[in-house]
């Protein structure tokens, strides 16, 4: 069966090139924009008879005599693409059909080499014999190249042949990028509103005054917390202020809750979740298990087959019964695409064994895979984009209730182009996608940091398909894990700076006008919650709307 592309430009309505339009007005472009659309299409289905056509006609590879690029498929490397001309601080968006011959199933990886750099690798795909898969992914140079070459080769060194077709490698400026992630923004996290306002008879009310203020945000941007939370109420504050979504970093995990065989305790826990309940936020439960034996109690590690099954059939028993609706989202079975302790010791169906009482349990929580190295790098071949595919469809197979795509996001340096055809390819899954544990390794400063922070965060943000966003910045006496974004004092480190500066921008400032004509008033505002006043001569209402996702504008009548 021929899987049809999924590609969200074949669906946009005039409306939203006029959005794309205010967009660049309101960035300061003055002429209008001519650059290119990024194209969303992503194919993950592994085998098909012939390649589809390139995405942006090929782009450099289909300019002829520009002194830009060249399609030059070398007789002597049949598996290589030969690049001039490429720019520093551009953004390359590239892709290609492959496929291999004399080998059933191989990880095809493309690695680019310039004069003084090689990038290893720029994208992945698992490619079949004798069929056309889709490999996407991107670069951007440290430095700018006269001749470079992408080389595809067996991820496991083995030789294969390898053909390729269909390649495209679009160039984006920097401002371009923006402007697409800004048009993805208006588009998709945000909507049109208008407020009708009339008298008990109908009749329009000219010259009322609107206030219109958004009082809680429909996307969840959130960090995990740690027991330091507890009692702490400068952190407490400084984290309520900023968060509408947490996650407990260990406090769930089977090491703290059962640290001796039999004797659970989930005090610690608890006193969190009425922290969440408090103040009304969400919380993702993280984790029922972790695939690695490290992070299992040590008592675990030392039970036989039939003593391992029935500590995990407990463990689950109590942590559902426990908790049972009071987390949104549960990760399943952590970082199983890196480990196997459980499926080892207990046969290939304890993960599905796993989700399966999940489900039965808390039927009304969103199953999660939860994995690391899948948007940060394609050259761990363990969690390539194709291997996390794989591994949901294989579950699916076995009848899992397996409803969300959890990406942890560790990253050092982000590879943007990367990131989002990762993510685009796992959209096809149709699937809610979410950036469970952001942070940037602290091998790098503050400010570098927050530098490539913001650009995941807005990656994250204006990808369609991401439904959240959780930063992995729970405070300790000693730092956070890998990137703080305060001071033990709360004080803002440049990360939280920018944290800070995101959330501003992605919330609807205050709204005020005064109704037309027609005794309407009309504004763009961000998915969420509002509250709204309307006064007209010596009378005052108050009242609240939702807005949600959905390109009709949304009305809002008003009656005075």
């Amino acid at each position: 069966m021929m899987m049809q592309p999924i590609s969200f430009h074949t669906t946009i309505h005039i409306f939203f090139f006029l959005l794309l339009l205010l967009v660049i007005l309101m960035m300061g472009v003055s002429s209008f924009y001519d650059g290119p659309l990024y194209d969303f299409t992503a194919y993950t289905q592994v085998c098909k008879e012939h390649p589809e056509k390139p995405l942006y006609g090929g782009g450099v590879f289909n300019i002829k005599d520009k002194g830009n690029a060249v399609n030059n498929t070398n007789i002597n490397m049949p598996s290589s693409l030969v690049l001039y001309n490429l720019t520093y601080d551009t953004i390359y968006s590239f892709s290609v059909w492959v496929k291999v011959e004399y080998s059933d199933s191989v990880m095809i990886k493309a690695k680019l080499e310039t004069e003084n750099e090689t990038y290893n690798c720029i994208g992945t795909v698992l490619a079949k014999r004798g069929c056309w898969s889709f490999l996407k992914g991107g670069f951007l140079l440290n430095s700018p190249s006269n001749s470079s070459t992408i080389f595809f080769h067996n991820s496991d060194g083995k030789d294969v042949d390898i053909d390729i077709a269909s390649q495209s490698l679009q160039p984006f400026t920097q401002h371009q990028w923006r402007i697409n992630q800004q048009y993805i923004i208006n588009t998709k996290r945000k909507r049109a509103v208008t407020v009708h306002v009339s008298d008990p008879n109908g009749r329009k009310l000219q010259g009322a005054s609107v206030f219109v203020e958004q009082i809680s945000k429909d996307f969840p941007i959130g960090s995990a917390i740690a027991k330091t939370i507890l009692g702490n109420i400068p952190y407490q504050n400084w984290f309520l202020k900023r968060f509408n979504a947490a996650v407990f970093e260990n406090e769930l995990k089977w090491y703290a809750t059962e640290p001796h065989e039999g004797s659970v305790n989930y005090t610690i826990s608890d006193q969190m979740m009425q922290f969440v309940r408090a103040n009304k936020i969400i919380a993702r439960g993280h984790n029922i298990f972790w695939e690695d034996p490290k992070y299992n109690p040590a008592w675990v590690l030392n039970l036989t087959g039939t003593q391992l099954r029935s500590a995990v059939n407990s463990r689950i028993q109590s942590l559902m019964n426990q908790y049972k609706t009071e987390f949104i989202h549960w990760d399943i079975s952590n970082e199983m695409l890196h480990f196997d302790f459980y499926e080892q010791r207990l046969g290939p169906n304890a993960t599905f064994h796993f989700f399966e009482a999940a489900h039965e349990s808390d039927p009304l929580a969103t199953l999660f895979m939860n994995d690391f190295n899948v948007v940060e790098t394609c050259s761990d071949v363990n969690s390539s984009v194709d291997a996390y595919i794989s591994r949901i469809r294989e579950l699916r197979q076995y009848g899992v209730f397996m409803d969300g795509i959890g990406l942890e996001g560790h990253f050092t340096i982000p590879n943007l182009p990367l990131i989002r055809a990762i993510l685009d390819k796992l959209a096809t899954l149709d699937l809610p996608v979410w950036l469970t544990e952001i942070d940037i390794s602290n091998t790098l400063d503050h400010d570098t940091q927050a530098i490539y922070l913001e650009q995941v965060l807005r990656e994250g943000f204006s990808h369609p398909s991401v439904n959240g966003i959780m930063l992995w910045t729970a405070l300790h006496p000693y730092g956070c894990y890998q990137m703080c974004l305060t001071d033990n004092d709360f004080n803002n480190l440049p990360s939280g700076d920018v944290v800070d500066k995101l959330l501003q921008e992605w919330q609807t400032s205050s709204v005020q006008g005064i109704t037309d004509e027609h005794g309407s008033h009309s504004f763009y505002g961000f998915l969420g919650e509002y509250r709204i006043r309307v006064e007209y001569r010596n009378k005052t209402i108050n009242s609240t709307f939702s807005l949600c996702r959905g390109e009709e504008t949304k009305h809002v009548p008003v009656t005075l």
